[in-house]
C-alpha cells in the first residue's frame, strides 16, 4: 500500500482551481480544518488565486475574529457561499450584504443531510423541513442579497404531499479535520469534540471526482490506529497536512478537555451554578416544563441555561440532552465549545442526529427567541443589517414534539433586579421582541397550527403559548405591571383567558427550587 502523502497548507491550496466548489468540516469552534483554510486564504491574498469559488458549510464555523469560514470574506475569491449560518463569520456576512459575494442560507441538518446525498449521486435532498419559511422559494429560497438569483431549493409533490428538493451540486476540494492519521491515510477522530459530516464530505468530493485534505495533529504509524476510530478512510483521502501550533484546538481558544471526547467522565456538581439573572430566571421556568425519560434539544444562548439549571437542580439525569453536531447525553456546553457535551454517552455524525431530529425524535426543543409576532412566527436568521443564519433552527423547530421558545421579553440594554420572589425592571431594553411581523420566518406559526404542535414563549417576565387561534398571553411575573410592562411593550395585543397567572414565586428566588 502506498504511503500516503504529507503536504503543507500551502501545496494543497495550489491545487485549489478557480471556480471550484470548497467544503469544509466544522461545527461553531470544533473540527475546523483552520490551518487548510488559513493555507487558501493566504494564496489568494499573495496571488489572486484561487478566485470565483463556491464555499461549502453546512455549520456555523468561526469566533467572529477572522477564523473559520471568515478565511474566504474576500471579493474575487469566493462567488458563492453556501451555508446554514453566519453569525460567526461577520466578515463573509458583511460581503454577502454588500452584494460582493453571492449567498445562501438554508438549514444546517439539510445541508449536511445532502453531503450523504451527494455522495451517492441523488438529484438533491427531499424533505418537509423548510416549507413555510423563509428557505421555501414561494418566500426568499433562502437568497440572502439582490445579487443571489439562482434557485438551489425547489417544491415537489410526491405521492400527494409537498415536499422541498435541496438540489445536489459537485463537491470539487473538501477540507476536513481529524486527530491522528496512519501512514496510509486513514483519519480518526478521538479527541475532537464533534465529528461533523466528515465521512459524507469525504464521500461527496470523491464521488464528485473532487480531491479530499485532511488536517491532523501527528501522524502515526501503520496499523496502529483502531479500525471502529476511523473516520475517513485512506481510499477516501488525496493529502494529509499536519496542523499548524494553535490551529488545532479542540475548540478554538479552549484547552483539551478530555471529558468532551468521551475519555473521562467528570462529575457534574463540579460544574458552577450560573447566578440568579433575567437569563437564569428564564432557564428556571424553562427547566420547569421537563419531563423524565424525554430527548431533549438545546439551543445556543439563553437556553443553555437550562442544562445548568437542571443540573443544579439534580434533575440532569430525568431526560437526555442532546446536540445537533452529535453528542447524545451529558451536558451541553456553550460558546466556542457549543456543540460539545461534558460526558457525552455517544457522538455521532451530524447528518445521523439531523436524520433523528427530522423523523420526529426530540420530545422537548428549547431554542432562542430573537422576534415573535402575531402569527407566532419566529426570526433568529437576520436582523436588517446582519446575517445571523438558521443553523439548524428549522429542523429542530419543525419536527420536535413541543417546542420552547427561551428569550428577554425585550433586548439591548434591559436591566432587572431579582429577588424575594419578584422581578423588577430597573432599566428596560429598546428593542422590542414581540412585533407585528418578523422580518425574517424561521419558524412558521402557521405551520405549526397546521400540523398541532405545542409552542410556548418564555421570557423573563411573561410566558405565551400558540394555539390554532393566535397567541396567548398565560403567565406573568411577580412584580410586573401587565399593561406597562407587557401589553404596553408589544406591537400586537395577545389573547389571553382572563387574568395570566403568576410564575413561580421560586423561579425568581436565589436558592434551588427544588424540580427533584
Amino acid at each position: 500500500m502506498r504511503i500516503m502523502k504529507v503536504m503543507t497548507a500551502g501545496e494543497v491550496a495550489n491545487l485549489i482551481e478557480d471556480g471550484q466548489t470548497v467544503a469544509s468540516s466544522g461545527f461553531v469552534g470544533s473540527a475546523i480544518p483552520e490551518t487548510l483554510l488559513k493555507g487558501m486564504e493566504k494564496r489568494f491574498l499573495e496571488t489572486g488565486s484561487p478566485k470565483n469559488i463556491t464555499y461549502f458549510y453546512a455549520a456555523a464555523q468561526g469566533n467572529r475574529d477572522g477564523r473559520g469560514a471568515d478565511h474566504v470574506a474576500h471579493k474575487g475569491m469566493t462567488k458563492r457561499v453556501i451555508a446554514g449560518h453566519y453569525n460567526l463569520a461577520p466578515a463573509l456576512g458583511k460581503c454577502i450584504l454588500n452584494n460582493e459575494i453571492e449567498g445562501y442560507n438554508l438549514p444546517q441538518g439539510t445541508l449536511s443531510q445532502l453531503c450523504r446525498d451527494i455522495a451517492a449521486h441523488k438529484i438533491g435532498t427531499i424533505t418537509h423541513v423548510g416549507l413555510n419559511t423563509f428557505v421555501d422559494p414561494r418566500k426568499e429560497g433562502g437568497k440572502l442579497n439582490e445579487i443571489t438569483t439562482e434557485d438551489l431549493v425547489e417544491v415537489v409533490e410526491i405521492l400527494g404531499e409537498e415536499k422541498l428538493l435541496y438540489k445536489a451540486f459537485p463537491i470539487h476540494i473538501a477540507f476536513l479535520r481529524g486527530t491522528y492519521a496512519d501512514e496510509l491515510g486513514n483519519v480518526s477522530m478521538e479527541r475532537e469534540a464533534v465529528t461533523s459530516e466528515v465521512t459524507a464530505l469525504a464521500q461527496a468530493a470523491k464521488n464528485s471526482g473532487g480531491k479530499v485534505f485532511v488536517q491532523v495533529e501527528k501522524i502515526v504509524k501503520a496499523g496502529t490506529l483502531d479500525p471502529k476510530l476511523v473516520k475517513i478512510p485512506r481510499i477516501y483521502v488525496d493529502g494529509l497536512v499536519i496542523a499548524e501550533p494553535g490551529d488545532h484546538e479542540q475548540s478554538y481558544d479552549k484547552e483539551y478537555d478530555p471529558s468532551l471526547a468521551g475519555e473521562i467522565k467528570v462529575p457534574v456538581n463540579s460544574l458552577e451554578a450560573p447566578p440568579l439573572s433575567a437569563k437564569k430566571v428564564i432557564g428556571r421556568r424553562a427547566a420547569m416544563e421537563l419531563k423524565e425519560n424525554t430527548v431533549v434539544n438545546l439551543g445556543i444562548g439563553i437556553p443553555e441555561y437550562i442544562s445548568a439549571v437542571a443540573n443544579e437542580e439534580g434533575i440532569g439525569d430525568y431526560m437526555t440532552l442532546t446536540v445537533e453536531a452529535g453528542p447524545v447525553g451529558g451536558v451541553p456546553c456553550g460558546a466556542s465549545q457549543f456543540g460539545a457535551s461534558v460526558n457525552p454517552e455517544c457522538i455521532l455524525n451530524q447528518h445521523e442526529q439531523f436524520d433523528f431530529y427530522d423523523g420526529g425524535g426530540v420530545d422537548l426543543a428549547f431554542l432562542g427567541l430573537a422576534q415573535a409576532d402575531k402569527q407566532g412566527n419566529i426570526n433568529v436568521s437576520k436582523f436588517g443589517p446582519r446575517i445571523a443564519g438558521c443553523g439548524g433552527f428549522i429542523n429542530i423547530t419543525q419536527n420536535a414534539k413541543r417546542v420552547y421558545y427561551c428569550g428577554t421579553f425585550t433586548a439591548s440594554g434591559l436591566k432587572t433586579d431579582i429577588k424575594d420572589g419578584a422581578i423588577k425592571i430597573i432599566q428596560e431594553g429598546t428593542e422590542r421582541k414581540f412585533i407585528d411581523a418578523v422580518e425574517q420566518i424561521t419558524f412558521s406559526g402557521e405551520y405549526a397550527a397546521k400540523i398541532g404542535q405545542p409552542v410556548m414563549y418564555i421570557t423573563e417576565r411573561a410566558v405565551f403559548e400558540l394555539r390554532k387561534d393566535g397567541v396567548y398571553l398565560t403567565e406573568i411575573a411577580p412584580g410586573i405591571d401587565l399593561q406597562t410592562q407587557v401589553l404596553d411593550l408589544m406591537d400586537f395585543k395577545p389573547k389571553m383567558d382572563g387574568a395570566p397567572k403568576l410564575m413561580d414565586k421560586r423561579i425568581f428566588c436565589d436558592e434551588p427550587m427544588g424540580l427533584k
